[in-house]
């Protein structure tokens, strides 16, 4: 599949709330994901083909420290490496940042996405006792090391 990755924006809005209602239990608001956009603190990369968001990853930065605050991909268009190029990408800018390392969140059971992080070099630093809802469940903090 031919896409495109790039910064997303606010005429994404519509389509960045929509896939988040598909992959998240608890899915963020508009007024959420709007504040997560890219500005001087945020980094916000969308997927695209033809027109249709395929998947979204999202980092907040302060200093050199990076938390990647989601990433989403379609369920129709899962397994095609849409996750991969997204986070890759934001590595990179990550990179250019000059960021020591990028932090984030996972859900215990979602063993899919433990496996491709680890692939970019995350590993488990930490645990969130009863982070997430519907179901509740402990999160693993894991962090790559840039620098």
């Amino acid at each position: 599949m031919d896409y495109h990755i790039g910064n997303a924006d606010k005429r994404h809005l519509d389509a960045l709330v929509e896939l988040e209602r598909q992959c998240f239990s608890v899915p963020w608001t508009r007024a959420q994901i709007a504040a997560e956009l890219p500005d001087g603190h945020h980094e916000f990369l969308a997927a695209e083909a033809d027109g249709k968001l395929l998947g979204y990853v999202g980092m907040m930065y302060v200093l050199d420290e990076g938390y990647i605050s989601n990433v989403a991909v379609a369920p129709d268009c899962r397994r095609q490496g849409i996750a991969s190029a997204l986070i890759a990408a934001l590595l990179r800018r990550a990179d250019e940042l000059r960021l020591s390392f990028v932090t984030l969140e996972v859900r215990e059971s979602n063993a899919p996405a433990i496996a491709l992080y680890e692939r970019f070099g995350f590993a488990p630093v930490g645990r969130r006792k009863g982070y997430y809802d519907a179901p509740k469940e402990d999160a693993i903090l894991m962090t790559t090391y840039l620098k």
